[in-house]
């Protein structure tokens, strides 16, 4: 997981320098984004108006502690449970979601070893932590077992039910031992199993990235 988290947000990036990217929802519409990590803290970043206002968020890790704030003005606000199911700006993707806030949910289960696009990943189950606010209640995380980049992630709500689905397209590499998103599809899903609609995750390779990640 350790690994996963890293592919997630570039722990080794500069901080004045996070992974860039777009948000593109079913109606074509680009979000720009951007995330990075600093130690403990997650930071990510939003515009609906391209060269317009950026709307900021920070994550704050603790040993047991998983708060998400809002930056405005220099100023921190703690997000309410409701606000972190919410969608970032039309697109299928939640605060929670953007931050990957459920990698860093406490003690995870490694459930053995599938293949993701033929791939060879390890399968690893979350559990929400009691008081923890949020949709999912059990996510499966699917790592590449080379690269430590993780490859899908499958939400489920109480009940056991599909909630979502993160599919990895293209991996792209930062450094001789790191591996970060290229390129994910993240699909909502109704309760009948039925997929509901899209959004695509695309971020920018880094300047000084190495060679094009693998399918």
């Amino acid at each position: 997981m350790e690994a996963a988290r890293i592919s997630a947000t570039v722990t080794k990036m500069d901080k004045d320098k996070p992974l860039n990217g777009n948000l593109t929802s079913g109606g074509g519409k680009k979000i720009p984004i951007a995330l990075f990590l600093d130690g403990k803290n997650i930071q990510f970043q939003f515009t609906e108006n391209n060269g317009g206002t950026w709307e900021a968020y920070h994550m704050r890790l603790g040993d047991e502690a998983y708060d998400l704030f809002s930056i405005v003005n220099g100023q921190t606000k703690k997000f309410s449970d409701s606000k972190l199911v919410q969608p970032i700006a039309g697109t299928d993707l939640t605060y929670e979601d953007l931050a990957f806030r459920f990698f860093y949910w406490p003690n995870p289960i490694l459930e053995g070893t599938e293949s993701v696009n033929g791939q060879d990943c390890f399968k690893i189950r979350l559990d929400k932590p009691k008081g923890t606010g949020g949709r999912y209640e059990v996510v499966y995380v699917w790592v590449h077992k080379k690269f430590g980049a993780f490859m899908r992630i499958r939400g489920h709500d109480k009940s056991g039910t599909l909630v979502k689905e993160f599919q990895v397209e293209d991996v792209m590499q930062i450094d001789k031992d790191t591996w970060t998103l290229k390129k994910m599809q993240v699909a909502t899903y109704n309760p009948d199993g039925r997929r509901a609609s899209i959004t695509d995750v695309v971020f920018e390779t880094p300047k000084k990235a190495g060679p094009k990640g693998v399918r």
